[in-house]
């Protein structure tokens, strides 16, 4: 009798260690992913596999993504600068989190006005390149930890080149390369600064705000995106990184 109650027993035991192992096995593995990819170049983001699969789900098995990998110096400058000046001037300085602009959002928000810009470059490639879509607290919880180890783990430069090769463009259109290609048939290098503001200019809403055919919305954001370019110093800007 005595052994047969003592193998639940010892059974019970190793279950909870592995339970209390859980936690740091997910955290080292998440932090051996975050290393990878700092040298090798992401084959697809969470956000790429789930609009392909919901096109499937869809009945669209002809649906493809877009998307083609370039280096940062395959990129024209314009188009990491334009998506600073659109969605992160403090990029350079922060660690991942700009908390002017979260506090900027939450008052605003509070007086009933919605305002863009408290979520950081570093956020939006944690949130499209490792997470899934929707909102809640664990999903916020885990882009948060992933932020972090980015910023940890890669340099400033290297958050905008994946940055501008896995943002969406479009419906199923995914980093510089696609874009150019699928909107001005040429390559991500020949992109001008009129045209990487108003790919800048959708990334609010990619497929509610269209490159193709720019409403006033668009117009209006891309205008005022080349002016902060401008101001934050153009290309140029790159060089102060890192």
């Amino acid at each position: 009798m005595h052994i047969e109650t003592a193998l639940p027993a010892r059974k019970r035991r190793r279950w909870l260690r592995w339970l209390l192992a859980l936690p740091f096995l997910i955290a080292a593995a998440s932090i051996l992913q975050v290393a990878a990819l700092r040298f090798i170049d992401p084959p697809f983001s969470a956000f790429m596999a789930a609009r392909q699969f919901e096109a499937w789900a869809a009945g669209d098995m002809k649906f493809r993504i877009a998307y083609d990998w370039r280096d940062m110096d395959e990129i024209s400058a314009n188009l990491p600068v334009a998506m600073v000046a659109a969605e992160d001037q403090n990029f350079a300085t922060h660690r991942g989190f700009d908390f002017k602009a979260i506090e900027k959002a939450r008052v605003n928000n509070a007086k009933g006005r919605k305002v863009r810009g408290a979520s950081t470059a570093s956020q939006q490639v944690a949130k499209n390149l490792f997470l899934w879509q929707g909102r809640s607290w664990l999903r916020k919880g885990v882009e948060a930890w992933y932020t972090l180890l980015i910023e940890l783990l890669w340099p400033k430069t290297r958050i905008l080149e994946v940055y501008a090769n896995i943002a969406e463009f479009g419906d199923g259109i995914y980093g510089a390369q696609a874009a150019a290609r699928s909107y001005w048939g040429k390559d991500a290098r020949q992109l001008s600064l009129a045209e990487s503001a108003r790919l800048a200019a959708v990334l609010p809403a990619p497929r509610r705000y269209s490159v193709a055919r720019p409403g006033p919305f668009v117009q209006r954001r891309a205008n005022w995106i080349q002016r902060q370019v401008r101001q934050i110093g153009g290309p140029a800007y790159l060089q102060t990184l890192d």
